[in-house]
C-alpha cells in the first residue's frame, strides 16, 4: 500500500523532468523519491504511462496505490483524461488529493486580487522592491538611509515562493499591530532621497515619488493591516504543509481551524483599524524626528470623495442611499469582500473527500473516549470501508466498527509503559535482609495520543495480524495517504544545485543517481563505510 506524489519541471536545459515520490508506512511514515524522469510530453496519459514504468521497474502492483497527490494542472486532475482520472481505472479506489500547499495558495491568490485595493497594495511593494535593486545607484542610497541591522535587503514577491507575499508585506510593515520592527521608514526616506537627486533621470525621480506618496496614503496602511492580520492565520498553515511526514488528519485539522479563526473575525474591522490608526501614529512620530525639510506625513484618515448625485426623473422608484463615509465604505467594498472571499475559497477549495476524512478522524486515539461512552454512529466507517474493502473482503463497516470499538475501550491499558519502560530503585532492606525494590515509571517517549503512536503500539503488542487485523489495514491507509507533493517540490530545490549551467550535459541515467544519492542520505549513508 502506497501514495504517488508526482510533478514536472523545467530545468535549466530546457528539458521536463518528472518527479516520482512514494509515501508508504512500515513502522514509520517514510516519504522516498524513487524517481526522476525526463518526460517528453506532459499529457495525463503520458505521465501515467511513466509512472506505470516506474513502479514495474521497482516490482510495484499499482493496484497497491490508494491514491496521489498532485497540483490543480489540468493534464493532472482533468475530469476525462487527467492524470488521476486514468490511474483511478487501474486502482478503482484510488483517492486524488490536491495538494494542499497549492490550494493554501491559490486561496491566497484569490484573496489578493480580489479588488483593486489589494492588488495594488502588492504590486506597489513589488514595484518598489524592484525599483531600488535594479540600479547600484539606489541601493547605495538605500544602505545609506536603512538604519536596519537585520533586514539590508526588501525582495520582489516571487510567484513560486508560497510566503513571499507575507515576506515582503511583514518586512516594510512589520507584524499586525507591531510595526517596531519594519523598514517603512527607511524606504520612505530612500524614496524621498532618490527624488531629492538632481543628477539622475526625470523618470526615475517621478517613479520614486509616486511609489512615496503611495506609501504614505491611508488606503495602503489600511490594507497592509488587514492582510497582515490574515497572514497571521494562513502563514503557520502553509509553513506546516510544507514540512515532511504529517498526517492527514493533523493537516486536515490545522486546515479546519484555520478557517473558523478566519470566520471568527471576518466582521470585526474595528480590529484593523484600531491597528492602523496605531501604525499611522508611530509613523508619523518616526518621520517627525528625521529631517523636518523631507516634509512627509502619513494620512492620518481616509479621504473624504465628493458624493455623486443623480437626478431623480418623476415616477423613477427610489434607490439605495449610498454611504458618505469613506471608512463604512471601505469596510463593505474592501474588509468585507477580502474576508468573505479567503473564508468562502478556503471552505471550497479544501471540501474534497469530506466524508473519507470523517472516517478517518474517527482512528484518532483523541476520540476513543466518546467511542468508549457513546459508541459509534451508524453510518460511520463507510467511506473507509468502501477503500479496504479490494484489500480485505472482511473489512465490512460492522466489523470496522466493532474492532475500533473494542480497541477504544482497551486503548487506556495498551498504552501504558510496558515492563522494560520501567526503573527500580532500592529503598531499604526488608525482614529478610534483602533489599526492596520499587517500581517507577518514566516518562512516556511519545505522546501515546496520535495515529501513528496507536499504530506502532498495535505493532509493539503484535496485535496487528490477529485482533486488529483490520484496524491494522485503517492505520497503514490513514497514515500513507498523503496531503501534499512537497516532497517533489523539495526534490527540484536539489536539482538545481545537480544539474548546474557546469553540468549541464549529465546524462538522464546519471542525474537520477545522484539525485537519489542526494535526497535519500538515510539509506546511502550507513553503507557508505
Amino acid at each position: 500500500m502506497f501514495t504517488v506524489q508526482l510533478d514536472t519541471t523545467q530545468d535549466i536545459t530546457a528539458q521536463d523532468q518528472c518527479s516520482v515520490v512514494l509515501r508508504y508506512v512500515t513502522d514509520t511514515v517514510h516519504e522516498r523519491l524513487v524517481a526522476v524522469v525526463r518526460c517528453s510530453s506532459s499529457t495525463g496519459e503520458a505521465f501515467v504511462q511513466l509512472l506505470s514504468d516506474v513502479l514495474d521497474g521497482l516490482n510495484l502492483d499499482k493496484s497497491l496505490c490508494i491514491g496521489n497527490a498532485t497540483d490543480g494542472a489540468a493534464n493532472m486532475q482533468g475530469r476525462y483524461r487527467g492524470f488521476s482520472s486514468l490511474l483511478s481505472s487501474q486502482s478503482p479506489h484510488h483517492v486524488h488529493v490536491w495538494c494542499y500547499s497549492h490550494v493554501l495558495n491559490l486561496v491566497l491568490s484569490d484573496t489578493t486580487e480580489i479588488v483593486i485595493e489589494s492588488g495594488s497594495l502588492f504590486h506597489l511593494l513589488n514595484d518598489i522592491a524592484v525599483f531600488i535593486r535594479e540600479s547600484h545607484q539606489r541601493m547605495n542610497v538605500w544602505e545609506k538611509e536603512s538604519h536596519s541591522s537585520r533586514h539590508k535587503r526588501i525582495g520582489p514577491i516571487g510567484e513560486t515562493r508560497w510566503w513571499a507575499k507575507h515576506d515582503a508585506l511583514k518586512k516594510v510593515f512589520g507584524s499586525f499591530g507591531k510595526p517596531q520592527d519594519c523598514l517603512y521608514i527607511d524606504v520612505l526616506c530612500t524614496l524621498s532621497a532618490i527624488q531629492d537627486q538632481t543628477t539622475v533621470k526625470s523618470n526615475v525621480r517621478s517613479k520614486a515619488r509616486g511609489y512615496k506618496d503611495g506609501l504614505l496614503r491611508h488606503e495602503t496602511i489600511l490594507t497592509a493591516q488587514l492582510f497582515l492580520r490574515i497572514f497571521e492565520k494562513t502563514t503557520p498553515l502553509s509553513k506546516y504543509l510544507q514540512t515532511g511526514g504529517m498526517d492527514i488528519l493533523s493537516a486536515h485539522r490545522m486546515v479546519m481551524s484555520t478557517h473558523e479563526a478566519l470566520q471568527e473575525m471576518g466582521r470585526d474591522f474595528q480590529t484593523v483599524k484600531d491597528a492602523t490608526e496605531s501604525f499611522v501614529k508611530w509613523a508619523n512620530d518616526k518621520l517627525e524626528e528625521q529631517d523636518e525639510e523631507m516634509g512627509m506625513e502619513v494620512e492620518v484618515s481616509l479621504p473624504q470623495r465628493r458624493p455623486k448625485t443623480k437626478k431623480s426623473m418623476p415616477g423613477e422608484m427610489a434607490q439605495d442611499e449610498t454611504s458618505n463615509d469613506p471608512s463604512k465604505t471601505y469596510e463593505v467594498k474592501v474588509h468585507n469582500q477580502i474576508m468573505d472571499t479567503v473564508i468562502e475559497a478556503m471552505q471550497r477549495r479544501f471540501l474534497d473527500n469530506g466524508n473519507l476524512y470523517a472516517d478517518l478522524s474517527i482512528l484518532d486515539p483523541r476520540n476513543f473516549p466518546d467511542i468508549k461512552t457513546s459508541g459509534l454512529p451508524e453510518s460511520a466507517l463507510k467511506d473507509l470501508s468502501r477503500s479496504l474493502i479490494k484489500f480485505n473482503n472482511s473489512a465490512t463497516i460492522s466489523n470496522l466498527q466493532s474492532e475500533l470499538e473494542s480497541l477504544a475501550s482497551q486503548w487506556d491499558m495498551l498504552k501504558r509503559p510496558p515492563l522494560d519502560e520501567y526503573t527500580s530503585r532500592t529503598v531499604e532492606e526488608g525482614p529478610g535482609g534483602d533489599p526492596e525494590m520499587e517500581i517507577v515509571s518514566k516518562a512516556c517517549a511519545s505522546c501515546k495520543n496520535c495515529p501513528l503512536c496507536c499504530y506502532q503500539i498495535l505493532l509493539r503488542f503484535n496485535l496487528l495480524t490477529d485482533a486488529y487485523p483490520l484496524l491494522s489495514l485503517s492505520y497503514k491507509y490513514l497514515l500513507t495517504l498523503s496531503v501534499t507533493q512537497v516532497a517533489c517540490e523539495r526534490s527540484f530545490s536539489t536539482l538545481k544545485f545537480i544539474k548546474s549551467r557546469l553540468r549541464s550535459s549529465l546524462s538522464a541515467g546519471k542525474l537520477e543517481a545522484f539525485m537519489l544519492m542526494s535526497t535519500e542520505k538515510d539509506i546511502l549513508m550507513p553503507h557508505s563505510f
